[in-house]
């Protein structure tokens, strides 16, 4: 299920229609510019809390994803990026 999800995300950052990362989220909660809220199983509290809390004030669903370590940002859609 969560090869699933991951390449389902990951088609969703290539059309753009997907945000990543909490500054990212937390804006388009407040714009109300989501849909669905996917976060990751080893979220930390303290950004489960601050995404948790926004999505609910503003009636939007929340879904338990992957654990973040299992899937590298490349195979969501973005490129990887290389230093050196």
């Amino acid at each position: 299920m969560s090869d699933r999800i991951v390449r389902l995300l990951g088609l969703g950052v290539r059309a753009g229609g997907v945000v990543l990362g909490v500054t990212g989220i937390r804006a388009k909660l407040q714009r109300d510019g989501l849909s669905c809220v996917v976060l990751a199983a080893d979220a930390s509290p303290r950004t489960r809390d601050k995404v948790e809390r926004l999505a609910r004030a503003r009636g939007v669903p929340i879904v338990q994803g992957p654990v973040a370590s299992s899937w590298a940002p490349a195979s969501a859609g973005r490129r990887s990026r290389r230093s050196g």
